[in-house]
């Protein structure tokens, strides 16, 4: 096996993904270093949140060929849970309810099984709420949402609030983001940018999915990569992002081959 270079955060080679038979990621390659943010960018059905949701180890998604590299472990013989408590956290498009479950007890119990694997103590109750306190109390993120049951009714923006308290409890290395921006207004935006922003140390790296400049504009990506037909076919840095904003990826040469 070659060995990943130490700044090396993820390294995908050659790879290809089917759903449901249909083959969605061929011949993808993509690396990203510690520190770095990568904006991945493309039309509806390219493969974008097959991407993230392969990395996480999502069900739906059949590796067929190539290798998925994370801090130098093959990723592909690691099942879901142990990818998270590696370090890989993924928001989702739209998180879904889960009745009868309160909040504050799902944050505590994936928050201390991270703990355990790292081989530190689980927090208890008071411990528990006074580190949600300390994560959370920069950011305007209402704490009141520990006190309801996962997402249960949540409306769309404080779902994704709800995703912020996960990945500040959490700390994680990789941070997948499918969309986060997807239906939330400004201030909402800001309050997720405000939280990337602020938990970027140089170590942790991000892959974001979006379609919107805005996103881009408050969490200024070091490389672009623009998806089309499951492969990554051009990559560059933030100029290309406004460059799409502003023409299309007719602009780049790709077209709309869905009508």
């Amino acid at each position: 096996m070659k060995t990943i270079k130490e700044d090396t955060m993820l390294k995908i080679n050659n790879l290809q993904v089917n759903i449901n038979n249909k083959t969605i990621l061929e011949n993808l390659n993509l690396e990203i270093k510690k520190g770095e943010v990568h904006a991945l960018m493309g039309m509806n059905g390219t493969g974008k949140s097959t991407l993230v949701k392969t990395i996480s180890g999502h069900y739906d998604c059949q590796v067929m060929q190539g290798n998925i590299h994370f801090k130098n472990k093959d990723l592909l013989q690691i099942d879901v849970a142990q990818r998270a408590n590696e370090g890989i956290f993924m928001s989702f498009q739209n998180p879904i309810e889960v009745p009868g479950i309160n909040n504050s007890y799902f944050l505590k119990t994936a928050l201390n099984e991270k703990r355990v694997y790292e081989n530190k103590e689980p927090l208890d109750a008071m411990a528990f709420l006074k580190y949600v306190k300390e994560k959370t109390s920069h950011y305007e993120i209402d704490q009141k949402l520990l006190q309801r049951e996962l997402n249960n009714g949540f409306s769309g923006g404080e779902k994704k609030r709800n995703e912020l308290i996960q990945l500040l409890l959490l700390n994680p290395d990789l941070i997948l983001l499918d969309e986060i921006d997807s239906g939330l207004d400004v201030d909402a935006i800001k309050t997720v940018a405000n939280v990337i922003n602020g938990i970027l140390d140089g170590n942790k790296s991000v892959l974001m999915i979006t379609h919107y400049d805005r996103l881009l504009e408050l969490i200024k990506p070091d490389f672009v990569h623009i998806l089309h037909q499951g492969k990554i076919v051009k990559t560059g840095d933030y100029t290309l992002a406004l460059e799409i904003d502003e023409k299309g990826f007719e602009a780049i040469g790709i077209k709309d081959e869905t009508h």
